[in-house]
Formats: structure tokens, C-alpha cells, sequence
């Protein structure tokens, strides 16, 4: 079993101010594969403190000196891809083909589009011939990421901080830390300055709490549910800190009667992927009438031939979800669904042969009216339902009529239709025929999904204040 106690604060890997264990729990087996420790409030200042230590020196270091030690954690993430890979398979149940390309695979991807569009990136901008405008990083950020795509949420946070000249604080999910535990190895071998970097584990009412509140952050950027980008910020308003929240999703899928044959297909294989725990995954498939019983017989087929297993397994599967916890709300919401609506696939309990693991149905619901549970919670699992329109405009109304709106997504081969739909949709995403965005596209939502973005020059631009200077051409 791995002891992972210690946090990395100021460049050194340190023992918490005090006891505190927690057990890691692999939910492929529900067996503990590591201990870690939760911090206190005297680890959280600790490392608030040699960020904020850092700050001055670090922010005034040349666009270049950053450039070269972000290749160089590049270079050191590609060279260990592999234990990352073993790492986030083992805390979050990603089977290990689709961490090695997938989980893995996202981290690097961020991380090489960030070294993109930082190469052009100017941090002084002429507004006129005497008045310049400066871009200047905000200073000590917290930033605290979930359990279900690990290294995307770290590199899409550390990775534009680090390039604007911004000190941090990490504090992983405490469910599925080693990764984290393992990036700040990879940070410490390329050599960034003590206290640029410092991670502290524990919990979100703990540590996370600690770094919302704290008077010596000047921002949050925080990825998770609805619920606890709430509760940060209100923690934060009493210091009016910045926050930039990436949230829940309820994404649409609507699929028109002149979509690709093999769109509903598509679309199930999607939403079941990662055990369905994705923000952004299209979890409501809305499809025109033409094409609905097509659509529920292709969606039900895939959840019925989806193999479910361990995540150490090699080949194209889908892994358990991340926790007990979890594994029991999905239950509880396949059950609520199956009283509302037509069940045409899944269901609860295990699928057949796993006895042991939190491994769920992937499941599909027709039928399904947009005022039904299971098409307004986000179920954070392998289940899709599955709502029949008539109409353009019924369509656009029911994928709007959602709390959340981070990203849809729009099946046609009428390119008229797909951009006028496109416009209309709610969401600070929208993915069509399956095209998948570019390096550096904005990740973000409207409503309640969040209000940053995330990515490319969107994502540096987060992590930056904007000072306007006159009389600049004087000198």
C-alpha cells in the first residue's frame, strides 16, 4: 500500500502539522491502496504562506524563464506518462487503455496548447500612442480540482498560472490524489522555484474551505459540482477574491432526422464514456420523432454490449465509477427513473460477473419528458435518457430548459440549421457532428456550469489583472 502522507510546500516535501490519515480506496476492488493525510489550518497557511513568499520574485521573472521551464515540465510529464497513467487508473477507476490516451493524453495536450499560445502572447498592449494597457498576474491562487479527469483539471489550472507569473496552492480531490501527489514531482524535477508550486490534500470542508476564505489568495479556480462552486463563492466574497468556477452539465444532444445514421450510436458511446463522469458529456438525447425508435434501439444496444470492468483490464471498456458514495447516488437515481420513465437498458445493481467494485449499469431511459429527475440531475454516471421532439424550435426550447449549460451538441447535415442552432443554445460549448475542438478552444459555461474559461489564451487571460497605464510613451 502506498504512504503518501507528506504535502509539498516551498519546494520540500513535509509531514502535516498534524496527524490526519485518510484512506484511498481503489473502486475497482474497494480495497485501500493508499493512505494520505487530510491537512489542517496550519498546513493550508503553511503553504499560502510560501506562495505568497514566492509571489514578487516569480512575477517579475521574463516571459522566457517560464517558456523553458514549462517545456521542461512538459518533458518530465511525457518521460513519466506511464506512472501518471498507472496512478489515475488506480485512484479513479479509468480503465488503463483509456488513462494512457485519455487522462494522460489530456494533461500533455493542455499543456503543449498553453506553450502555443503563450509563445505569442503579449502581456503589454498599445490602447493608444500614450496609454498602454498591462496584463499582470493576480497573485496567489488556490486552485482545487475533482476527481474524474485529474491531469486535464490540474494542467488546465497550474499550467496558465505558472505562464502569468502566478504563485499556487493545489489541493487535489482527496478521493483521487496520487496523480496530484505525482504532478508536484513532476513540477519539483523541471525545477520551478520553491513556493511558485505547493499542494496541501484534504478535504473540501477543510483545506478547501481554508483556501476560499483565506485573506492571502487572490483567487479561486475551482472545478467540481454545482453545489461546492456555490459554497466557494460565498466562502470567497468576504475577501472579494477572484473565482472562476467550471461546474455541472446536463448536456443535449439533439439529434435531427437528417443526422448521420449512426449519430445515436455515437452519442451512447459518449455519454458512457469515463463510467459517465464527465461535465460535459451528452447526457440528454433529444431526437426528432423520424428518428426516435431507431435511436432508442441503437442507444440500448450500445449500453447492452459496453463491457464493464477493472480498470487494470487492458482493451476498450468502461471502469467502475469513483466511490461508494457515488457508486449509491447513481443507484438511487436509476431507481427514481425507472418510475418515471420507459427503461430500455441497464439498471441497477451490478452488472453480471462483478460482485465486488462500484461498477454500474450502463443504463438508458426512453421516454423520458424534460421535467423528469433524470433528465434535470446531473446523474454523474454511464446513464442516458433518451426525449423525442417534433420540432427545431421544441428542441432548442427543451436542450435551454436546463439550470445547467456548459455544452451541447447539434446532429444535421443542414449547415444552415446546424449554426442557426448552434446560436441559440444556451452553453459556453457547442459540438457538432462530432467535430471535437481545437487546441486552446475555450472550455466554460453559461448559468450554472460556471463563469471562467479554461484554455489556451482564454486560460492565461483568467489568471491576469489589467492595468491601464498613461503617459506611457513620455519616457
Amino acid at each position: 500500500m502506498l504512504q503518501k502522507r507528506d504535502f509539498y510546500i516551498d519546494g520540500a516535501w513535509v509531514a502535516p502539522a498534524k496527524p490526519n490519515d485518510f484512506a484511498v480506496i481503489d473502486p475497482s476492488t474497494e480495497e485501500q491502496c493508499a493512505v494520505i493525510s487530510l491537512g489542517d489550518r496550519a498546513d493550508t497557511d503553511a503553504a499560502v504562506k510560501a506562495a505568497r513568499g514566492a509571489f514578487d520574485s516569480w512575477s517579475q521573472t521574463s516571459k522566457t524563464e517560464r517558456q523553458i521551464l514549462l517545456q521542461r515540465l512538459l518533458e518530465v510529464y511525457n518521460d513519466r506518462a506511464e506512472e501518471m497513467a498507472q496512478a489515475m487508473s488506480l485512484e479513479m477507476g479509468a480503465p488503463i487503455e483509456l488513462s494512457r490516451a485519455q487522462q494522460v493524453g489530456a494533461g500533455s495536450w493542455h499543456l503543449q496548447g498553453f506553450l502555443k499560445a503563450f509563445e505569442g502572447f503579449s502581456f503589454e498592449r498599445d490602447f493608444t500612442s500614450s496609454e498602454k494597457t498591462l496584463l499582470e498576474p493576480i497573485g496567489v491562487c488556490a486552485l482545487i480540482t475533482p476527481w474524474n479527469w485529474p491531469m486535464n483539471q490540474i494542467v488546465l489550472k497550474a499550467a496558465p498560472a505558472l505562464a502569468t507569473g502566478c504563485t499556487m496552492v493545489l489541493k487535489p480531490s482527496e478521493i483521487a490524489p496520487l496523480s496530484g501527489l505525482l504532478f508536484a514531482e513532476f513540477i519539483d524535477a523541471a525545477g520551478f522555484p520553491k513556493g511558485v508550486f505547493n499542494l496541501v490534500n484534504g478535504d473540501g470542508a477543510g483545506v478547501g474551505s481554508q483556501l476560499s476564505s483565506h485573506p492571502d489568495v487572490d483567487m479561486v479556480s475551482f472545478t467540481g459540482s454545482t453545489r461546492a462552486g456555490i459554497a466557494i463563492s460565498k466562502a470567497a466574497a468576504d475577501t472579494l477574491k477572484r473565482v472562476s468556477l467550471e461546474l455541472g452539465g446536463k448536456g443535449a444532444n439533439i439529434i435531427f432526422e437528417d443526422a448521420h445514421p449512426k449519430a445515436a450510436k455515437a452519442g451512447a458511446i459518449r455519454c458512457f464514456r469515463n463510467s459517465g463522469q464527465s461535465c460535459n458529456a451528452p447526457t440528454r438525447m433529444l431526437v426528432h420523432m423520424s428518428r426516435y425508435d431507431e435511436a432508442v434501439e441503437m442507444a440500448a444496444d450500445v449500453a447492452t454490449h459496453t463491457r464493464v470492468g477493472p480498470a487494470s483490464e487492458e482493451g476498450k471498456h468502461i471502469g467502475p465509477v469513483v466511490s461508494e458514495a457515488q457508486f449509491n447516488k447513481i443507484q438511487k437515481l436509476i431507481e427514481v427513473g425507472m418510475s418515471e420513465a420507459r427503461l430500455v437498458a441497464g439498471g441497477l445493481g451490478r452488472p453480471d460477473g462483478l460482485n465486488r467494485g462500484y461498477y454500474v449499469k450502463p443504463t438508458v431511459f426512453a421516454d423520458v419528458t424534460n421535467d423528469m429527475t433524470i433528465a434535470r440531475e446531473e446523474v454523474f454516471g454511464p446513464v442516458l435518457s433518451i426525449i423525442p421532439f417534433e420540432s427545431e424550435e421544441e428542441a432548442i426550447a427543451i436542450a435551454n430548459d436546463t439550470p445547467y449549460g456548459l455544452t451541447n451538441y447539434v446532429q444535421t447535415e443542414d449547415d444552415e440549421k446546424r449554426r442557426r442552432v448552434a446560436r441559440r443554445l444556451r452553453s459556453g460549448m457547442v459540438e457538432t457532428n462530432g467535430q471535437g475542438f481545437a487546441q486552446g478552444s475555450p472550455f466554460g459555461g453559461y448559468k450554472q456550469s460556471g463563469n471562467g474559461r479554461e484554455g489556451g489564451i482564454f486560460g492565461l487571460e483568467e489568471f491576469l489583472e489589467v492595468k491601464a497605464v498613461s503617459g506611457w510613451a513620455a519616457e
